[in-house]
């Protein structure tokens, strides 16, 4: 999976796409796809990415709390 760099513009191929997908992980390793030859695996992370068509991550995939407010909610719809 292809992913944009938005402080440089450049793509990042995802090594582990499971860390991606990982909320708990803030740093994914990727190869930048910047000059004619792929880099060595780096560390980015994943505030810094988005699509390349300029969408941002999930929520899901970067906020391990993005549930939080529909399970309190839930939660106190039951109580009553």
């Amino acid at each position: 999976m292809f992913l944009l760099d938005k402080r440089t513009g450049d793509l990042v191929r995802v090594v582990e796409i499971e860390e991606l997908f990982n909320p708990l992980k803030d740093l994914i390793w990727g190869r930048d796809q910047a000059g004619e030859e792929e880099q060595d695996p780096t560390v980015f992370a994943k505030e810094h990415l988005v699509f390349p068509s300029g969408e941002p991550l999930p929520r899901c995939w970067v906020d391990v709390h993005y549930r939080d407010a529909t399970m309190a909610r839930e939660t106190a719809g039951r109580a009553t």
